[in-house]
């Protein structure tokens, strides 16, 4: 068996010669076609989610003060009232005739008083006579207010502006006090109650910006704020309620829909690449950026710190500056240093086919 003894230079390029054969064949490759994308910043917000419930600016239970039977009903289900306006009215065939009689005794008083005040003043007559007739006067002005007061609780008005629900009661009807009759609930403003844990105290404040959706509406967002926080924080959920304000002019929202609320906190602008120019490795995320001016274009690997997500976007907290161009399509086929053609710039969310057949285009002209 013959052995064969190689010389220490010899080896030495035996070993190396393997390593360096990928670099010569990089060197006569042809570039690899790209499409970039310009590193550019963006508004982003953390995005906290929560249910909340809805409830009126303005919510009541129309209800009744005394007992007795309906003679007038003037609004339909689900009518807009304005304040003031007179809803139902009860039985005051009584009261009206009691009002009449207070009225003329009232009347009767003040001419009494007048006579007597003349007289008094030229010493006419005892003052304890004109003391005697200004307690009548005030005794009937003061039981003519109690009529009228009597005469008010017959008439049900709509203490504030709004939309009433359903009524539930008849002309005729005896109601006593505590019956519903119907709801009246003032929607131009919609308050919306929900619960965070207390983690996030520090970060929401009044007129923080909120989205909220309803499974009712869709995909549809309604904006607000929030208005106000609870002075405490549940012992047993370590939660705290949130109250946010929403307009409602379009009158779609209504009192207890259940809304998913999203908190969008720590507002802030941020460099922000398409999803698809990260590659992951393990733990970390890696970038290929490129100089297109460059001549050769070079892939250059650099490694990034990502912060939040959103949809086919991820913001770069280090790692990027505004302003470079990183591959978003052809990551796959590139190593780092190898030399690059870009075919294509993306300025928005145009699909690939778009891209290329602009670059067609261009390559025709």
């Amino acid at each position: 068996m013959r052995t064969v003894v190689l010389h220490l230079p010899i080896l030495l390029l035996l070993l190396v010669l393997p390593l360096t054969f990928p670099l010569f064949q990089a060197e006569g490759a042809q570039p690899v076609p790209v499409i970039v994308k310009k590193v550019e910043t963006s508004r982003f917000t953390d995005r906290v989610e929560a249910l909340g419930t809805l409830r009126a600016k303005e919510s009541v239970e129309i209800t009744a003060t005394i007992t007795d039977t309906i003679t007038a009903i003037h609004f339909e289900d689900g009518q807009r009232v304005q304040k003031g306006d007179i809803l139902i009215e009860m039985t005051s065939a009584e009261e009206h005739a009691l009002l009449e009689e207070e009225m003329s005794t009232l009347s009767e008083a003040k001419k009494q008083f007048k006579r007597l005040e003349t007289l008094a003043n030229r010493g006419a007559t005892a003052t304890a006579i004109f003391d005697e007739q200004q307690r009548k006067l005030d005794t009937a002005q003061a039981r003519l207010r109690g009529i009228e007061s009597r005469l008010r609780d017959r008439l049900i008005i709509a203490p504030f502006s709004g939309v009433v629900g359903l009524r539930n009661i008849s002309v005729g009807a005896l109601i006593e006090p505590g019956d519903r009759i119907t709801t009246l609930d003032d929607d131009s403003i919609m308050k919306l109650d929900f619960t965070i844990p207390s983690v996030h105290l520090a970060a929401i404040h009044k007129g923080l910006v909120i989205e909220a959706k309803s499974s009712a509406y869709g995909e549809r967002v309604f904006n607000g704020q929030i208005d106000s926080i609870d002075s405490r924080i549940d012992p047993a959920t370590r939660a705290i309620v949130v109250r946010a304000i929403l307009a409602n002019e379009e009158r779609l929202l209504k009192p207890g829909l259940l809304m998913t609320v999203t908190l969008l906190k720590n507002p802030r602008d941020g460099l922000v690449v398409p999803e698809e120019a990260l590659i992951p490795s393990g733990k970390s995320n890696n970038v290929l950026v490129v100089q297109p001016e460059a001549s050769p274009t070079l892939a250059e690997q650099r490694e990034v710190q990502i912060g939040v997500r959103r949809p086919g976007e991820v913001e770069i907290v280090e790692g990027l500056t505004a302003g470079e161009y990183v591959i978003i399509h052809g990551t796959q086929r590139v190593r780092p240093g190898q030399p690059v053609s870009v075919i294509a710039s993306a300025e928005g969310g145009e699909p690939l086919r778009e891209l290329l057949r602009q670059k067609q285009g261009d390559m025709a002209k």
